[in-house]
């Protein structure tokens, strides 16, 4: 009784393994399929500056003397012009009203003197001299006069003052600062860029920036100077751009972040996701009209989003596998299936 049920137990088990030992059909890899498209690409390159006024200017005072009036409030914009502040200035006003009486008296001497000289009562010799008295006399009145406008301190063109550290009554010393006047219609903007950097900046070519305390705020404008002279230490050469500054959000001693674009260009591109790296080597899975794949090696260039240039390997319109690459193996059959949420082939721009 015991043979019949261990030869069933022998021919069971030998069933199992001869099954266990047939191998299992992979299925054909579902992947997703685009072209290879041109995508407009371009070299930038980041450097950071520092913000300066258009104009700017430190008022300071000519002469030593007292405050007698203000023309300015803090943060006032003001025109080119415009009295900024009064320095005392009785005794200047009694010698220019000393020297215009000088002045007088010596022209209506003149008047007489050229009167008898045309009578012929007064020599040439006393008319020259009458002349030079009276000509001595204008300008020691032209000289009281200036000495006036000299304590009247006016803005030297349209600006923002700084806040006011002066007050009415003070005594400043020739040289002090009264104000500082910045003309912020648009900002002058320096920084600096590698030497090697120079074949790819020119005059009058555009530039983007943006400030920490603005982000969402971007400022566009061009390269209006390159210093012709290159720093010896850090092989660096600076760049001065110009900003329109029409809302006055730029500020002068800001840093903003500087991008330079150049050498724009149209090349083929694939997505990001569609490349296969291996040490310094980048790969694609290209596909035939058979849907079978095949590794091809690509040489890249730059990146713009979630695009890579393609400099060689593959050309516009060429079929390669964007999505489910991590399953593929070189002359792998796959299957095609739509692009999922957010992916898919490129497109061009």
């Amino acid at each position: 009784m015991r043979k019949p049920i261990i030869l069933s137990l022998m021919f069971y088990v030998a069933a199992c393994g001869s099954g266990g030992d047939q191998k299992r059909e992979r299925p054909t890899p579902l992947v997703t399929v685009g072209a290879a498209s041109s995508y407009a690409f371009s070299d930038r390159y980041v450097a950071v500056g520092t913000a300066n006024a258009n104009e700017q200017v430190s008022v300071r005072a000519p002469v030593t003397e007292r405050i007698t009036q203000l023309g300015f409030s803090d943060g006032d914009y003001v025109q080119k012009g415009q009295m900024l502040a009064v320095l005392a200035q009785g005794q200047e006003t009694a010698s220019l009203a000393s020297a215009q009486a000088r002045s007088r008296e010596a022209d209506q001497q003149l008047a007489r003197i050229s009167e008898l000289h045309r009578r012929g009562f007064a020599t040439n010799a006393s008319l020259e001299a009458q002349t030079a008295t009276a000509a001595a006399a204008k300008a020691v009145a032209n000289e009281a006069r200036a000495s006036i406008g000299d304590r009247v301190v006016r803005a030297p063109f349209s600006g923002q003052v700084s806040l006011r550290r002066i007050s009415v009554g003070a005594v400043v010393s020739a040289g002090d600062e009264i104000a500082v006047v910045s003309d912020l219609s648009s900002i002058k903007l320096d920084f600096t860029v590698p030497e090697t950097m120079l074949s790819n900046v020119r005059v009058g070519q555009e530039i983007s920036a943006k400030a920490a305390a603005f982000p969402d705020y971007l400022a566009t404008g061009k390269i209006t100077a390159i210093d012709p002279v290159i720093n010896p230490q850090t092989r660096t050469v600076t760049l001065r751009a110009i900003l329109p500054n029409r809302s006055a959000m730029l500020k002068p001693g800001m840093l903003l972040s500087v991008t330079i674009t150049s050498n724009t260009r149209t090349a083929p591109a694939v997505p990001e996701l569609s490349l296969v790296r291996e040490g310094d080597t980048s790969f694609v899975y290209t596909v035939g009209t058979d849907l079978k794949v095949k590794r091809t090696p690509v040489k890249t260039g730059a990146r713009d989003g979630k695009f890579v240039e393609v400099v060689e390997g593959i050309n516009v319109g060429d079929k390669i596998v964007t999505e489910g690459i991590v399953k593929l193996s070189d002359g792998a059959t796959v299957r095609t299936g739509p692009a999922k949420a957010g992916g898919g082939p490129a497109t061009a721009r």
